[in-house]
Parts: C-alpha cells; structure tokens; sequence
C-alpha cells in the first residue's frame, strides 16, 4: 500500500520535501520508536560530523611528543577577564604580520574566549595553514616574533603543532585547513557562551581538576566534563541530527 503523506512508519520515510525541522523531528521520533522496540541500528543511530571518542589519558599519552617547554607557566584559574579579547586581538595582529596570507584562518578559541567561564589566563588560538607539516612556510617567522614551538604532534589523528607567546601568555595551535579540531574548538566556545548549564558545570570540572594539584594530568582529569559538553552542543545544532553518546 502507497503510503500518504505526511504518515509515519518505523521503516519508512516522510514523502514530500519537508523543512529540517520536520525533518529533524520525524527522525528523532524514528529513531525513538526503533530504540524503544529494540530496533536500533547502525542507520537509525545519528551522529555529528564533529563527533568524537574520548580517548583516556590523551594528554599525557602526548608528553612524548613535546620538543621545548612553554616561556610562561599558565598561572591559576580565576573568573574571565574582559581583557583577554583585547589579548587575543595583540596576539592575532602579530601572526597575521608575521604571515600575511599563508594564515588562511585564526580564531580565539578555548576558555579565555567565553565570558562567564573560569579559565587560566592563557590565550588559546587556532591557526590554520595550508600544510602544517610544511614547516619552513611558517615556523620560522612565527618563531623571529617570539613563538616557540613546542609540541610536533597527531591530536584525533590530525596533525598539529602546538606554540607558546610569552606575553600575552598563548597557546597557538596550528592545524591544515580542513581540520576537524578547528571546527570542533569554535563549536564549543559558541555553545558555551549561550549554555549557562554547561559554563557551571564545565567550571566546576576545571575547578575540581586544578584542586587535585597534579598538573600534568589537568586536562585528562576534566576531560569527561568536555565531552559531555560537546554532547550538549551536538544535540543543541540545528544543522545536523546526534542521537546522545553517553559515556560508558
């Protein structure tokens, strides 16, 4: 039998060419209705582009691969500081002198980028070129202004150098253009400055983190907090549909 319009069936589809939120709506009901009944598959269940494992440990996994340590120690955590978009901005003119148009992207990203949110007083950055492991085209300029590179590494499988700026304190992170990282750092700074749930608990994390006092492992001590977060933001994107992938 023909299906109408409009009608919903476990296995089948809405005709018709309906507006993404419809869309969106009738695939969360699906998949519902198949998760309830045992259904689920592979197919029913929707993921983010910018999702990701956590990956325990992470942090310290990398400490191998760290080639220098950073001019200035990051300092604690306190409350934001409206200053920091008048740093990152000193920062930002400086790489963008440096590079002219071999920087294809830069963006305030992390803590420091969040009003609300307690953060150390580190900017963090990301940069994007066109080949990261071509390093002639831009480490030694960056390194003539004062950057230091110290880290040359894989994060989530994407190459990555990380590089510190003494003042304003920085931590520069520079990525291939097309990089998922990127894109999944600036979906989190914008989700966070309209989740006031998710800045509370987040703070909380970093807090109870820097309170353990084992800062080699600050960023894996609150890295269940950040993913739980980014759980929130996928579900929270109109753009595309996340069934909720709690951790096990």
């Amino acid at each position: 039998m023909r299906q109408p319009s409009g009608v919903l069936l476990l296995g089948g589809r809405m005709s018709g060419v309906l507006p993404l939120p419809m869309r969106r709506r009738y695939a969360t009901t699906r998949r519902a209705l198949a998760d309830t009944m045992g259904l689920v598959t592979g197919e029913d269940r929707a993921t983010h582009p910018l999702w990701r494992p956590l990956v325990a440990g992470a942090n310290a996994a990398r400490q191998g691969q760290r080639v220098a340590h950073r001019q200035t120690e990051p300092g604690p955590l306190q409350e934001h500081d409206p200053s920091w978009s008048g740093a990152y901005a000193t920062v930002e003119t400086v790489i963008r002198g440096a590079l002219l148009d071999r920087a294809l992207g830069i963006e305030h990203v992390g803590s420091t980028a969040v009003p609300g949110l307690v953060a150390k007083p580190v900017i963090d950055i990301d940069l994007t070129v066109a080949d990261v492991g071509d390093e002639p085209a831009y480490l030694p300029v960056l390194e003539r202004v004062g950057f230091r590179l110290i880290f040359r590494d894989e994060l989530a499988g994407e190459p990555h150098r990380h590089l510190t700026f003494p003042d304003p304190n920085t931590n520069l992170h520079v990525w291939n253009s097309g990089a998922i990282e990127p894109r999944r750092h600036a979906l989190f700074a914008e989700h966070l400055r309209s989740d006031a749930t998710g800045r509370r608990r987040y703070g909380a994390a970093k807090l109870a983190a820097a309170a353990a006092r084992e800062g080699g492992r600050y960023n894996d001590l609150k890295a269940a907090a950040v993913y739980e977060i980014y759980e929130r933001a996928f579900r929270a994107d109109r753009e595309h549909d996340h069934d909720p992938r709690p951790l096990d």
